[in-house]
């Protein structure tokens, strides 16, 4: 077999469907053993993946479980893609946020001006924002941590890549998301540095929209208008989004650390 990642093994969390799927194909095509661990049993069975591990990334002592599983199963690991992410939560003022715009859209369509305010701070809860915060900000950091320390016990190089967003920078999006996103980049870059005596590569790759199944949650004038923001014109394939993740994963990466690849068609630059 043929691939930049053959013999070696790789974790890839949020992995039964959008990016996270289109990851565990992109490194299983590159001769990787891949370990898929999503909530979702079923869906992370559904990926193809060599091992589908049932894991909630908001849990540490769960993704300590996963990765030692994986470890165990494949006797070493290589490769961690911290994906798993959400954009909203109960209780995080979207519904308002949502239906707020609908109607700001409706009286600026029929009348030319809205005094109407689409506001989502306001209304959000602190479940919403700690059940945001809790996949995709402590998720990224349990799998960093059990990956670290199971490398280290093996005394061997790995890399690190998790999945932020544009939105950590444009700060296009809702408090949360784009907060999380945002400490994503900050916690790869501190880990590059503290991590790379031991030979261990953390990076980051900076999506822009993407035809996600997180998209149906989304207003179509809304997508739509990210589409006709994106200088290339259109929403990100999830492969394009994971070619990006093997390249930061492979040894053709050896002097890439402590980077954000953005992936975003050319809407934002990082």
């Amino acid at each position: 077999m043929s691939g930049k990642l053959v013999g070696r093994a790789a974790i890839v969390t949020g992995a039964g469907r959008g990016i996270g799927k289109a990851i565990v194909e992109r490194l299983l095509a590159e001769g990787a053993h891949v370990a898929a661990l999503d909530l979702n049993l079923e869906e992370a069975r559904g990926t193809g993946a060599t091992l589908a591990i049932q894991c909630n990334v908001g849990d540490s002592a769960s993704v300590a479980a996963a990765v030692q599983q994986a470890r165990e199963a494949f006797g070493r690991l290589d490769v961690a893609v911290a994906n798993a992410g959400i954009g909203q939560a109960a209780k995080d003022g979207s519904e308002q946020f949502y239906g707020a715009m609908a109607q700001r859209n409706a009286e600026l369509a029929d009348k030319g001006s809205s005094e109407i305010f689409v506001d989502q701070l306001i209304h959000m809860e602190d479940e919403g924002w700690a059940d945001v915060l809790a996949v995709n900000l402590n998720g990224t950091f349990y799998l960093a941590r059990e990956f670290a320390r199971v490398m280290a016990r093996d005394g061997k190089p790995g890399s690190f890549v998790a999945i932020s967003s544009t939105s950590a920078q444009s700060g296009e999006g809702s408090p949360h998301y784009c907060a999380s996103k945002a400490a994503v980049i900050g916690l790869v870059r501190q880990l590059s540095r503290e991590l790379a005596p031991r030979g261990l590569r953390f990076n980051a790759v900076a999506p822009g929209p993407t035809n996600t199944p997180v998209m149906a949650g989304i207003p179509e004038e809304w997508v739509a208008s990210m589409e006709k923001a994106i200088p290339l014109g259109r929403l990100a394939d999830p492969h394009e989004v994971a070619s990006a993740v093997s390249f930061l994963a492979s040894d053709d990466a050896s002097f890439v650390t402590g980077s954000v690849l953005t992936a975003n068609g050319g809407s934002y630059f990082l």
